[in-house]
């Protein structure tokens, strides 16, 4: 949800019913995929900023698909800094991944591919991550501000139910290194800023990877 001027805070999931394998969730701390760049390198990120927009890390399904017409009728788009800082650790972050960032802004083509993979590649060390496997009644509460999230996409072969019930914290819009927020492409923010809503959203078994929300 990082493609929105305001990505939510927090983000709470809990299992109803979950398959006997496969459906793990992995996060990732960003703050400590950040502090492990070198400093040249540190320096250089804390000045970019980029452009997140719904629907970029998305896999079309052959033949029709609802939810792939949902993201083009539904667009957002934000820029944010690649370096956020934590409104209230003070902690810097590397506020990118794979699913929602299209482009590294006021860089070529190329080399916002190039910076992109060495980030997405940082962000998704081993050292920097931990996986979670779902049982019945299991509860995760996590930081958006400050990590990103997967799950593996290997249950949708399987024929088994997977219930998930999703409630998000909204967000306010990040602010860079330099003290600037993020700004709106498209769509508008969720709430006025300095309110804080509860949002309660089903959770999409087709979406890709649950989704990213830095």
């Amino acid at each position: 949800h990082t493609a929105r001027v305001d990505p939510p805070a927090l983000t709470l999931l809990r299992a109803e019913q979950v398959p006997p394998y496969g459906g793990d969730t992995t996060w990732a701390n960003l703050a400590t995929a950040y502090a492990g760049l070198s400093e040249p390198v540190r320096r250089f990120a804390d000045g970019l900023r980029a452009e997140h927009r719904l629907g970029v890390g998305y896999l079309a399904r052959s033949g029709p698909d609802p939810y792939l017409r949902h993201l083009q009728d539904h667009q957002v788009a934000s820029v944010h800094p690649v370096v956020r800082v934590h409104p209230e650790t003070g902690e810097r972050i590397l506020y990118v991944n794979p699913y929602y960032v299209e482009n590294i802004v006021d860089v070529t083509r190329a080399e916002s591919r190039l910076l992109l993979e060495m980030f997405v590649e940082q962000i998704t060390r081993p050292e920097y991550t931990v996986r979670f496997r779902w049982e019945p009644g299991s509860v995760a509460l996590w930081d958006n501000r400050a990590t990103v999230h997967l799950a593996p996409n290997d249950t949708a072969h399987l024929d088994f139910p997977r219930i998930m019930h999703r409630v998000m914290v909204t967000g306010e819009p990040p602010v860079g290194v330099d003290g600037r927020p993020s700004t709106s492409l498209v769509g508008a923010p969720l709430h006025e800023p300095h309110e804080r809503h509860e949002r309660h959203e089903p959770h999409e078994p087709h979406e890709p990877r649950e989704d990213t929300e830095g």
